[in-house]
């Protein structure tokens, strides 16, 4: 039975691909299914305002209710983590509503398949196309029907914005906006078009009148919302695009925000717990008198392949687990070392067998007719994702219900794996998702949520999970290592003829391989070498190795070309002008040919990620075996800033998450299980070796790109050919330190 689960849930997470998505959305929207931000017949609103409105509040639609007191509450389907989403997504909602700022709150939208995010499903899978109106019905529905069958309500991926936003919040609002227009006309009987509304007021010019929304909500929830309406030009703007102050940051100042672990409930009992340290592995014995001896412990519970003891608090239970004598299995997975995944790397690449995703011209020809040739390879390690609140979950199974407090970038697949883990509909299962405490992809998996399930079932009563620093690091699901080759040749004038890149397993984004430059001849292609290592995604999934890959070998192929590097690579973006104007930006924000001094370098690196392009550059000081980053230059284009100072806040974020896996990051396998233990062995970036960052957003006007992750994949790169700048070295695996204490 538990392994029939764990297949469910592999089968889920696969679906939150973008190909996957895809296939799924596709293929129930063919089906002629209808459903919308309304439903035919009728509409949502009335269905759902049981999940997340007062008797007295008025639900337009699914993401926008407005309160007696003429407070326009946002009902958005992510989570906060730092990341700033429940307050831009209100600023989008707020600006097509001409809703006023001041008067406008956020709700996190509930953990019900009401709530499963089709917005998100739209934007990943129907960006850009313009939908007839009397489809959109039909294909919301058909979207809807995809996200519920696969539990997604995910905050991930950088959609908050672009998909979500554009296609949930924006359409709200503009729908909210007009009901509210037509219910105030038919009250006051005039026409629609000589009303102004604007700061959460109607006002009739011609008549002096004027009126709160709230006070024509009622009559306007009673309508159903229109499927199309009219959303506004940029020029129309009054939200959007400004530095409005977030949402969650006085709670956070004050310190009255709630995360997962400050969850409490009555007669609640602490647990922590250690899973078998080789992936895959079982438990065989544990002797639990040991832990049953040390005071403050009352249980000790036994799963399939983890031990948990339940005490009166942490510290008691961390005592107790210490205490257990545990036999566990390696599974035939404890011989498994990181040499040994190397070289199966370096042996699958050899066999010559790949899947090739971009073949265009004659790569060889062009290599056998190049003036210069020149071959690299790569290593990216194994990363943790290493947020600062370890994982934890709260789990209340009473009276034939349960209730959940947890803080998940996927509160939906939360209720769905604790109710499998009790036996329990999901119906029966509340989550309270709270604020959380950095995510960057790993609380998307909802293993821990699971186990805490588990455990209080076995001791049938409120129990709070949490994972130990150590757990935390060695039952992580890790971003991949990888080896990537390179062969690439110039002519006699220095232009690039070919570009072969051959590469270690396939993930997500398919395009993050890609290249924006103008080269002729180009092969990518993939090596499948499957490892016991649990995958996850992490901030920026694979763009995150692959920006360091090909931005370190174009680097290279410049010095091979004796060009410089920035100028290199902007003859070859001639025809991709928003790369070019973003790198231009960046070179001339870093003053890019002032000189430096003897020991400093300056490196610069360009990728695309997630509909935004981003452009960076790194000043180092190198001092013996020691690097260290004195500023790093932005700049980015998202399309439309509609925080700018949040899309700064987060280019800033971004950068110093990949400076430290840059400088620091590895995860090493070691007898199958993880060698690294705690932040003495896998460090962070500490507040004084932090760079200046200065970022410069380029406004271009195209489709909204995300923020979360973009910054992420270049500085690495950057900060390597800075390196090289400064002393002629080129680093080719990562993380920095080791290669620079083993040079």
């Amino acid at each position: 039975m538990a392994q029939e689960r764990k297949e469910k849930r592999k089968g889920r997470v696969a679906k939150y691909t973008r190909r996957g998505l895809l296939i799924t959305a596709g293929g129930v929207v063919g089906g002629g299914l209808v459903v919308g931000v309304a439903v035919r017949p009728g509409h949502r609103a009335p269905k759902v305002k049981p999940l997340v409105a007062a008797d007295d509040e008025a639900l337009l639609n699914v993401w926008v209710k407005i309160a007696p007191d003429n407070t326009v509450v946002a009902i958005v389907p992510h989570a906060e983590m730092g990341q700033g989403a429940h307050s831009a997504l209100a600023q989008m909602l707020a600006d097509e509503m001409d809703a006023d700022w001041d008067a406008v709150e956020v709700m996190e939208a509930p953990a019900h398949e009401e709530y499963a995010n089709y917005a998100l499903a739209k934007g990943v899978a129907m960006a850009g196309v313009d939908i007839p109106a009397f489809l959109v019905d039909t294909v919301d529905g058909g979207l809807l029907k995809a996200t519920q069958a696969a539990d997604i309500q995910i905050t991930g991926g950088s959609f908050s914005v672009r998909a979500t936003g554009a296609y949930g919040m924006r359409v709200a609002g503009a729908a909210a906006r007009q009901m509210l227009a037509e219910a105030a006309a038919g009250t006051w009987e005039v026409p629609v078009s000589e009303l102004v509304l604007a700061k959460s007021l109607v006002t009739h010019p011609a008549s002096g009148r004027e009126g709160r929304y709230a006070d024509f909500a009622t009559a306007a929830a009673a309508m159903k919302p229109p499927t199309k309406p009219r959303l506004k030009k940029p020029d129309e703007f009054r939200v959007m695009g400004e530095s409005k102050q977030r949402l969650d940051i006085p709670p956070k100042v004050d310190g009255s925000a709630v995360f997962g672990i400050d969850a409490q409930a009555e007669g609640m009992k602490v647990a922590t717990i250690r899973r078998s340290p080789v992936f895959e592995g079982r438990l065989v014995r544990v002797d639990d008198a040991p832990a049953l001896a040390t005071p403050g412990v009352e249980a000790v519970v036994a799963l399939d392949d983890a031990v948990a003891v339940v005490a009166d608090g942490y510290w008691h239970a961390r005592q107790g687990l210490a205490a257990l004598d545990i036999e566990w299995s390696g599974n035939g997975r404890d011989t498994v070392t990181q040499e040994s995944i190397h070289a199966q790397f370096r042996a699958d690449l050899d066999a010559g067998d790949d899947d090739a995703e971009v073949e265009e011209g004659d790569v060889e020809a062009a290599l056998a007719s190049a003036a210069k040739h020149l071959d690299a390879e790569y290593e990216a390690p194994f990363l943790a994702h290493a947020a600062m609140e370890p994982m934890n979950c709260t789990v209340w199974p009473h009276d034939g219900v349960c209730d959940v407090w947890v803080g998940s970038q996927n509160p939906l697949g939360v209720r769905t794996v604790v109710a499998e883990a009790l036996a329990m509909d999901p119906s029966k299962v509340t989550v309270y998702n709270a604020y959380l405490g950095g995510g960057f992809g790993r609380r998307v998996y909802p293993d821990f949520a699971e186990q805490a399930a588990q455990v209080a079932k076995a001791v049938g009563g409120p129990v709070k999970l949490i994972w130990s620093r150590e757990e935390d690091i060695a039952q992580d699901r890790y971003r991949p290592a990888t080896i990537s080759r390179f062969r690439g040749g110039v002519d006699a004038s220095g232009r690039p003829l070919a570009w072969s890149n051959r590469y270690v397993n396939k993930h997500e984004p398919a395009e993050a391989p890609r290249i924006p430059y103008a080269i002729d001849n180009q092969r990518i292609a993939s090596v499948a070498s499957p490892v016991h290592v649990p995958f996850g995604f992490w901030r920026s999934v694979d763009h995150s190795q692959h920006a360091f890959f090909t931005e370190s070998f174009i680097d290279e192929l410049a010095v091979l070309a004796e060009a410089e590097p920035y100028r290199f690579r902007r003859d070859l973006l001639g025809n991709a002008p928003r790369h070019r104007n973003v790198l231009d930006a960046a070179a001339k924000r870093a003053s890019w040919d002032a000189s430096l001094a003897p020991g400093r370098g300056r490196g610069i690196a360009l990728h695309q990620s997630f509909g935004s392009i981003v452009a960076e550059v790194a000043e180092v000081t190198v001092d013996g075996g020691d690097v260290r980053v004195d500023r790093v230059v932005c700049a980015v284009d998202a399309g439309f800033a509609v925080n700018p100072d949040a899309l700064v806040a987060q280019m800033e974020s971004g950068i110093v998450y990949g400076l430290t896996a840059a400088l620091y990051g590895e995860i090493t396998i070691q007898d199958g299980h993880v060698a690294e233990s705690n932040f003495h062995d896998y460090p962070m970036l500490r507040m004084h070796e932090a760079p200046v960052i200065d970022t410069v957003i380029v406004d271009s006007g195209e489709a909204l790109g995300g923020a979360g992750e973009p910054s992420t994949p270049p500085i690495a790169p950057a900060v390597v050919n800075a390196v090289y700048a400064a002393t002629g070295k080129r680093i080719r695996r990562l993380p920095v330190s080791r290669t620079m204490a083993a040079a």
